[in-house]
């Protein structure tokens, strides 16, 4: 049809709205939480990352999680110069949003914000806890960072730190100001988010012009939307819902699935009691029904391809009648087990997390530990899960998810296990002196490090472990992007494409 020439009044509505729906390189995603921050610092809580990560906030390095490579980012390059310290030498003409210069100074701002004890960045406790981590300027672009104990593997650390500009506040700000391809054009709390595309970045200019992420907790709801054209992507749906071979994707996420016991506080803090816990839960009569045939039975914190995973370590088998016994011991040795422990699930945190935490209360109950469950919103769970702890002076149990893609234990152990760990559940002198002994060891000799670590852990049994995760999205067939291993953490806009 030639436009130029059209004088039918249809036809001419017609040429007009062609070019608009050609163009349409907006994109809607829909998630199952919502988000209680925009904090740059607080990226590696997947529900915020996979909003701002990468996209409104870059990082020095990053994984590539296809071949285990680490890349450039904002760093160019980095070599070991001794005695821990890493020089690393940044990107020249890169701007923030707010039209600044990226330079070492803003590196030094960001390492000292994202650990200082002025505020509790999740950034700073899950990555860079029992280490010291002293930044140097050398000049606009070059930075040497020492680590205290030295760490061999410092710039895969770098690719979890969020660069802010050096004029960011040392308090959570709502209105993140980065190097990334986005910036944030609206925040409309519990309802939606809107990220609009840069024309000043850096790096090449994404396909995607604006995103727009809303909220749904209903997994079937997520995956209808994206079904009916209302939405573009759903990174999480439900395993009964990913029926469409042309728009659903499975991928194994990284995410181990648990229950955090806080040891402190009895009837918890008697192994006993924990590791009846651990034998009341029939973890295979959940595969196939509420979680995932392809999700694996977890026995560590991490994923089995990590540094150090112990394939001899084992979770205690299904054995309801062991674990009456164990309680039964501990009662009479005065532990008062008949006590009410609060069981703390997260709303949306995955599919049917509600009927998995309502199957497990029945699990503990059928033992006999009185076990209370209530189901929160995410902001109200990290209350219960970040120290201090809101449950006590009550016992209290916490399910989580936790995603190591990294391949290193060091990702994980410090904040979930060390005494002074953000969301540790537990102090053992001797489980202190093994992780800060792992952190420090490099060459060969690492992997069995962790291993001793593991295997402690086992010993202690902090943990309900539960599953290692296989995740669904749904993509509408317009776009060409796929999911991987990193999608339940980051979503970043600038691999998203549309096709022809």
């Amino acid at each position: 049809m030639n436009c130029k020439n059209t004088l039918l009044s249809g036809a001419v509505l017609l040429c007009l709205a062609a070019p608009a729906f050609a163009a349409d390189t907006d994109v809607k995603i829909v998630l199952n939480e919502e988000l209680e921050n925009v904090e740059p610092c607080m990226a590696s809580q997947s529900n915020i990352g996979r909003v701002i990560l990468q996209n409104i906030s870059e990082t020095m390095t990053e994984l590539n999680v296809k071949n285990g490579d680490l890349m450039p980012r904002l760093a160019t390059s980095w070599e070991d110069q001794g005695d821990g310290t890493w020089r690393f030498h940044l990107r020249e003409g890169v701007k923030f949003s707010d039209g600044s210069d990226f330079t070492a100074e803003d590196v030094k701002h960001s390492i000292e914000r994202t650990l200082s004890k002025d505020m509790t960045c999740e950034i700073g406790a899950k990555y860079f806890g029992g280490m010291t981590i002293t930044p140097t300027i050398v000049d606009d672009h070059t930075i040497d960072i020492k680590s205290d104990p030295a760490q061999p593997i410092l710039p895969l650390l770098m690719s979890t730190l969020t660069i802010v500009p050096k004029s960011t506040p040392m308090e959570f700000t709502r209105e993140p100001v980065g190097t990334g391809p986005y910036v944030l054009a609206n925040w409309d709390p519990g309802q939606s988010i809107e990220l609009d595309r840069r024309d000043d970045y850096w790096g090449d200019e994404p396909a995607v012009t604006k995103a727009t992420y809303l909220f749904r907790s209903d997994d079937a709801v997520r995956a209808a939307m994206v079904q009916t054209g209302e939405a573009d992507i759903a990174p999480l749906i439900s395993q009964t819902d990913a029926t469409n071979p042309e728009t659903d994707f499975s991928y194994p996420n990284s995410e181990t699935t648990y229950l955090r016991l806080d040891t402190s506080i009895a009837p918890l803090d008697d192994v006993r009691v924990r590791k009846a816990l651990n034998m009341a839960v029939d973890r295979e009569a959940f595969l196939g029904t509420l979680i995932p045939d392809t999700a694996e039975v977890a026995t560590h914190m991490t994923v089995p391809t990590t540094l150090g995973a112990d394939e001899d370590l084992g979770v205690p088998p299904y054995d309801p009648d062991q674990a009456k016994k164990l309680i039964a011991e501990a009662k009479a040795d005065g532990v008062p087990v008949d006590k009410e422990i609060l069981m703390i699930g997260r709303r949306g945190n995955f599919p049917n997390v509600t009927e998995v935490m309502e199957a497990l209360q029945q699990m503990f109950g059928d033992v006999g530990l009185n076990v209370k469950l209530q189901m929160v919103d995410v902001a109200e769970w990290v209350k219960y899960y970040s120290k201090p702890f809101a449950a006590e002076p009550e016992p209290s149990i916490v399910e989580a998810m936790h995603d190591n893609n990294r391949g290193d234990p060091v990702f994980s152990m410090y904040f979930k296990y060390a005494c002074d760990g953000l969301q540790s559940g537990i102090c053992n002198e001797e489980l202190d002196q093994e992780i800060a002994d792992a952190t420090g060891t490099s060459g060969e000799g690492r992997g069995d490090a962790w291993r001793k670590v593991f295997r402690k852990v086992a010993e202690l049994s902090p943990d309900v472990f539960l599953f290692h995760m296989v995740g669904y999205s749904r993509v509408s067939q317009r776009l060409d992007f796929t999911p991987t291993i990193a999608t339940n953490s980051e979503l970043q806009l600038s691999q998203i494409k549309f096709k022809n």
